[in-house]
């Protein structure tokens, strides 16, 4: 189903010894608590049993081959497994491998913040490192409340975020969410936002809605959060750059903050390293994930101004208090270093354009399926609604299970089914995944 098969795999021990695929799954069964999933289904589902991955496909115990059609979950942006990556983490552990953060550095973080200045919208030159990008989001809250209470705007405690929106399943990053399905359970938890209405009407009827409620309570916006131009978990909702525009427009009216979720969006998949480049803004704080280490590692990073850092200015009590144990580990640093010198030496952002058209071409013809409601498409991003359920429709999941016995690898949006492969995936790979999507979806839909 693709080209041949590396060299290092052919000795490769699928299973350590004495352990078989069931073996796996019944202690799975046992002894793990998945994400998103009930118990009852956790004990019945058959998962795929993972041992390898090659680029763009996933290998299981039985040695079959799945395209992996969704980077898994957004964050494989140059395949699994790539060998510098694999190189760079060997040695670096040879080297350093944790170090806490209080007082001390080490030269891979030093390198590896002054590199992303260098590639992130103009002005965010300060970076703080994390885990995820759940943590990335909660301490960009977390640093522009702080910012307001100690720098004279101590009313300023309230946030905006979009309908639709997802940023995370910590307290704060759920509090700025709007899909129950995630966070309805929680809803005691959470802090109040302020929450324009979903795009029915268009979108400049939302950023009309945003700009009146900003106006009239100034003094209470702690700042506006958004994931640029694709709302990922919403169904891969997406907007025009303009609304990224208005909302910096606005922000610096009354002078709040505006937070740009690049977690999802970052790192190439809207055609530009980071989406908020394709609409020429800077925020004033921006979270990054998922392709920061390509997948290898737990990392994040949430970048900031020197016009916030300055704000953190005077004394030992107006320090940022957030910190993390692993709070820009070595080895997670030297991956994300190398993880840049990829996208650059192998063009990676620049090879978006060309996949960008292929997925462009098929979902248009994916649009003629009768059945289907409605397609869209942004860089490395294709998407296409089957039914009006939403996360909660079950049209996905039928496709999810034609394409796995066609090879292919999907994760639906309830009734939306998406593709987001690695963004160096191959052009026959690419038509391979996208004639496999277009078959699942007939098969599903018949």
């Amino acid at each position: 189903m693709s080209g041949a098969r590396s060299a290092r795999y052919d000795a490769v021990v699928l299973l350590p010894p004495g352990l078989s695929r069931d073996d796996v799954i019944a202690l799975e069964r046992r002894h793990v608590w998945p994400p998103y999933t009930s118990s009852e289904k956790h004990e019945q589902q058959e998962p795929l049993v993972i041992v390898r991955g090659e680029g763009a496909w996933i290998v299981d115990a039985n040695e079959r081959r799945y395209l992996d059609g969704v980077s898994s979950w957004w964050t494989c942006t140059l395949g699994h497994d790539p060998p510098r990556l694999r190189r760079v983490l060997r040695e670096q552990a040879e080297q350093l491998i944790h170090v806490a953060a209080g007082g001390i550095t080490h030269a891979p973080i030093a390198l590896l913040a002054k590199e992303l200045a260098e590639v992130a919208p103009s002005g965010l030159t300060r970076t703080h490192f994390s885990d995820d990008g759940s943590t990335s989001v909660e301490v960009a809250i977390k640093i522009a409340f702080q910012h307001w209470q100690q720098n004279g705007r101590p009313k300023r405690h309230r946030f905006v975020a979009l309908a639709g929106a997802y940023h995370g399943d910590t307290i704060g990053a759920a509090s700025l969410a709007a899909l129950e399905e995630f966070s309805g359970v929680f809803g005691p938890l959470l802090f109040d936002i302020v929450r324009p209405p979903p795009p029915d009407e268009g979108w400049d009827a939302v950023i009309d809605h945003v700009e009146r409620e900003l106006r009239a309570r100034p003094d209470e916006i702690a700042g506006v959060v958004v994931e640029p131009l694709i709302q990922g978990a919403a169904g891969m909702r997406m907007h025009p750059p303009e609304v990224l525009q208005r909302l910096r427009a606005i922000t610096r009216e009354i002078d709040t903050f505006l937070i740009a979720d690049e977690v999802f969006t970052g790192y190439g998949r809207t055609g530009h390293m980071f989406a908020c480049q394709r609409a020429g803004i800077t925020p004033d704080l921006m979270c990054i994930a998922k392709g920061f280490t390509a997948g290898i590692l737990p990392m994040a990073a949430t970048m900031a101004t020197d016009r916030v850092y300055d704000g953190f200015r005077g004394g030992p009590s107006r320090a940022l208090m957030h910190g993390h144990t692993f709070c820009g580990h070595p080895l997670g640093a030297a991956i994300a270093r190398e993880v840049l010198a990829i996208y650059r030496d192998e063009k990676i952002v620049e090879g978006v354009a060309p996949r960008a058209a292929t997925i462009a071409r098929r979902f248009a013809k994916i649009a003629e399926i009768p059945g289907v409601r409605r397609v869209r498409h942004l860089g490395t991003i294709g998407a296409a609604d089957l039914g009006e359920g939403g996360y909660s429709g079950a049209m996905g999941h039928r496709v999810y299970e034609e394409a796995l016995r066609r090879g292919a690898y999907l994760r639906p949006l309830g009734d939306t089914v998406y593709v987001a492969p690695p963004l160096n995936v191959t052009f026959e790979e690419l038509e391979l995944l996208l004639d496999i999507l277009e078959e699942s979806i007939r098969a599903a839909i018949a």
